[in-house]
């Protein structure tokens, strides 16, 4: 199958000069609205969907909250089904431009954001989704999408690596936060597949799946630690760089929030799974784990935050990274939320308050740009110069 022509540059200013009234006004046709999507897109989903994961498990409940969490859900979940349907069409119609993603050293490492799309829809399925679809129904998504996002978690992890590894060219300056996006996906499903433990049989099947998720959170976090070294040595070395992808820091919150929800909610769903003893002993493990990284989370944050401040006073250009101000935080989020839960200490609970405060925040402004730079103007279906190099 051939690839469609697309219009020039010029064409394209031409049109936008005389249909400014248009929604999607810089595309010559509606055709070219999956002409260039990428895999970064599915980070819109994550970073909706860790809102209502965020809601559910905060220890700061009130009237609404919930119900406002179902709707942020139910928005995610249709970003989902919209962004598979149009991420098909794509690979259909334009397979020329799509196969260029993963031989690009910066956009393949996107492909880590499908997975973890999947498996943080499938999470708020089951934590806030029950209430309007019913629990059984929400068990039988949630499974679903774990399986899909852990099989597919498992081959970026794999996949992205090696091309890193082989094919893509890598300066000394190249480590950033998007590195982490193809080695994060099986964190997030020992989160979530924790979450699936009491409605997995008791015995063999139940206790498999709890050390399964053990051996997910290993996997992700040793080549997590590794990224962020190299990500840490570019820093130091080269600097900043390329304002651009400042918001890509934030990533690096992502594993070390994720790891801190993974062992906490591993913890909470061992008494079912494994012997008293077992269970207590990797209670004082959450407990201790989850502390120290909050605090490399808190240096982290500190980090981020300053360089992201003097980024934005010499202009922080808006992109689709601007996403990874969002999901990283959620994930701090609701690893505070689990320490929270098996402290009660009330410091914790502010902090997982404050995160969450800022998550919200930040949602509501990446995705109020993100419309406006999509729907309205349609810029964001232009190609990323990643994807054209």
């Amino acid at each position: 199958m051939t690839t469609r022509a697309l219009p020039t540059a010029a064409e394209r200013e031409r049109s936008a000069a005389t249909h400014d009234h248009r929604l999607f006004r810089a595309l010559d046709r509606p055709g070219q609205l999956v002409a260039f999507l990428t895999p970064n897109w599915f980070a819109s989903i994550m970073g909706t969907g860790i809102v209502a994961v965020v809601a559910a498990s905060s220890p700061w409940q009130f009237p609404g909250l919930r119900t406002a969490a179902t709707v942020v859900w139910a928005v995610a979940a249709a970003l989902l089904v919209a962004l598979t349907v149009a991420t098909v069409l794509h690979w259909i119609r334009y397979r020329t431009v799509a196969v260029r993603h993963h031989r690009d050293p910066v956009m393949a490492h996107f492909y880590g954001a499908p997975p973890m799309a999947l498996l943080t829809v499938g999470a708020g399925a089951l934590l806030v989704g029950r209430d309007w679809i019913g629990l059984p129904a929400a068990v039988s998504v949630d499974w679903v999408l774990w399986t899909l996002g852990t099989v597919t978690g498992l081959c970026s992890a794999v996949a992205v690596p090696y091309l890193a590894f082989t094919r893509h060219e890598n300066g000394p300056d190249a480590a950033f936060g998007g590195w982490l996006m193809p080695i994060v996906p099986p964190m997030v499903s020992a989160s979530t597949g924790a979450l699936l433990l009491p409605h997995t049989p008791a015995g063999q099947p139940r206790e498999t799946l709890l050390w399964g998720c053990y051996a997910l959170f290993g996997l992700s976090l040793v080549a997590s630690l590794a990224v962020i070294g190299l990500i840490w040595g570019r820093l130091v070395h080269h600097r900043v760089g390329p304002v651009g992808m400042v918001p890509t820091l934030w990533i690096v919150l992502g594993p070390v929030g994720q790891s801190v929800t993974a062992v906490n909610l591993l913890a909470a769903g061992a008494p079912g799974a494994v012997d008293v003893g077992t269970a207590r002993g990797l209670g004082v493990v959450a407990l201790v784990y989850g502390f120290a990284m909050t605090g490399f989370a808190l240096l982290w944050t500190g980090i981020a935050l300053a360089v992201t401040v003097r980024a934005a006073r010499s202009h922080l250009p808006f992109g689709l990274t601007w996403w990874s101000f969002t999901f990283p935080v959620g994930t701090c989020a609701t690893g505070l939320n689990g320490l929270a839960a098996h402290t009660g200490l009330v410091a914790v609970q502010l902090l997982a308050g404050c995160y969450g405060a800022a998550l919200v925040v930040a949602w509501a402004v990446v995705a109020a740009r993100t419309a406006h730079a999509s729907v309205v103007r349609g810029t964001l279906f232009l190609p990323p110069a990643a994807a054209v190099r």
